[in-house]
């Protein structure tokens, strides 16, 4: 079952991922272009913690946002080594674009499900997210 589940979520973010492609974006590069939109600017090291990513793995994925002109990297002014990020009017667009796309795929796929199996599907990925917390916090304790 746990492979079943596996195997759908991750045909289901390859779906999204590329609708999201025709849009210039990618679930990774939205969700960091969907923090800065809601936050404003941050330096790198901030975007990798709210992330939850390795501080290199952003540099790389601002590196190449920043080369499609979505967002803008400037030097701190008390610290020159510290780059602050900053989403561009480009940036901004691509994200709705990117979020719009997503939302399509995501409407079509879970369209094919009527009411009472969204209800159950709910309840079923509720029930599973508290079962993974508790799992996890449970493995801290051994």
């Amino acid at each position: 079952m746990g492979l079943r589940f596996l195997t759908v979520a991750h045909q289901v973010r390859t779906a999204v991922d590329q609708h999201m492609a025709a849009a210039g974006l990618s679930l990774a590069r939205t969700k960091l272009l969907r923090l800065l939109a809601r936050r404003g600017a941050l330096h790198q090291a901030e975007l990798a913690e709210a992330l939850g990513q390795a501080p290199r793995s952003v540099t790389q994925a601002v590196e190449a946002l920043e080369r499609l002109r979505l967002v803008t990297r400037a030097s701190d002014p008390v610290d020159r080594r510290r780059k602050t990020v900053t989403l561009t009017e480009q940036g901004h667009a691509a994200l709705a674009a990117g979020e719009q796309a997503g939302t399509r795929i995501l409407q079509r796929i879970f369209g094919a499900l009527d009411t009472r199996q969204l209800t159950r599907l709910e309840q079923l990925l509720t029930d599973t997210d508290e079962a993974t917390r508790h799992g996890a916090a449970g493995d801290r304790h051994l």
